[in-house]
């Protein structure tokens, strides 16, 4: 099939991006069009001038330590990591080439920083608007493209569904890096006083019928059904209260930019809903362990065969 792909926002998580797309690869499809913002635009750009395995294998050749040069860290620049030693990695990779020279049509998304507005990069070289789209706030410093202040393009469309609306394709994929973890969320469920909520509101739904209501009005039911909240609430007191993790300045700013992304994607996939949607979890690396590309990429491709397996099967 011919894919369009929009390809989110998410720092190091962006890796699954790479192997989203090796998945499709090898399932024979055609990526027609790519947009993205910060990450995605990275690695859509890659992909668009046909660059993306080379800068795989460079990716996943890295260390800690060697990304800890790449990022570059400063104490007077705009943002604590300049990074402009991993753009000049990219752009030996990428060599001097321009968006309109590209065999797939590409749209990096930045957003200006004066104006308050979403920008759409489309023209120009790819070096250039990658480096605009992954300014993250206060991490990255802003990049100056033809007059305007740009950051980060997942300030205002983390998931930049729009720009691959008009492309002629038989399928959009929407790649999101801030899906829930259905491992926690399993373990969460299966708590003992999760458990018990959910058997008491299931058993107080009954009292909304008429039937029910006369059924026990009766000493005996009354009785049953009091030991039986006594018994949850103390369930639920025993279990004790959820405790909060404690975060880094730096943790309370990225888990910031999350929850802000999550509900701006809730918005553009209302408008624009993808054929499909590849929801990779936030807890799969964090948004600096640049150093996990070839873990991460493998995750991307599991993930990318299994939404691609159940829309096949259940489209």
């Amino acid at each position: 099939m011919r894919v369009a792909l929009a390809l989110g926002s998410g720092g190091a998580r962006g890796y699954a991006h790479i192997g989203v797309i090796n998945e499709l690869r090898d399932r024979g499809h055609q990526i027609v069009g790519i947009a993205g913002s910060s990450m995605g635009s990275l690695v859509g750009g890659l992909e668009a001038a046909g660059k993306l395995d080379q800068y795989s294998d460079w990716a996943s050749s890295l260390t800690q330590r060697a990304v800890l040069r790449l990022l570059d860290p400063s104490l007077t620049a705009a943002g604590v990591l300049r990074a402009e030693k991993i753009l000049d990695a990219v752009r030996e990779i990428l060599g001097d080439v321009t968006i309109e020279e590209l065999p797939i049509p590409y749209t990096s998304v930045s957003t200006d920083l004066v104006s308050g507005k979403s920008v759409w990069l489309q023209r120009g070289p790819v070096d250039e608007a990658i480096r605009a789209s992954i300014a993250i706030p206060g991490v990255i410093s802003p990049h100056e493209l033809d007059g305007r202040l740009l950051a980060d393009g997942g300030i205002l469309d983390p998931l930049p569904m729009a720009p691959i609306a008009a492309v002629n394709a038989d399928m959009t994929i929407a790649v999101s890096l801030n899906g829930d973890d259905p491992r926690s969320a399993e373990q969460e469920a299966r708590t003992t006083g999760e458990l018990w909520g959910r058997m008491w509101r299931n058993t107080t739904a009954l009292l909304d019928t008429a039937a029910a209501r006369s059924l026990l009005d009766s000493p005996t039911a009354r009785s049953m059904l009091s030991r039986f909240s006594s018994q949850a609430d103390e369930e639920i007191e025993s279990a004790g209260p959820i405790p909060i993790p404690k975060l880094g300045g730096f943790e309370v700013l990225n888990r910031t930019i999350d929850i802000a992304q999550s509900a701006l994607m809730r918005h553009t996939l209302a408008a624009y809903p993808p054929d499909l949607l590849i929801e990779v979890p936030r807890t799969a690396c964090r948004s600096l362990e640049f150093y996990r590309a070839a873990e991460v990429i493998e995750i991307g491709q599991e993930l990318a065969a299994i939404a691609l397996d159940t829309f096949v099967s259940d489209p």
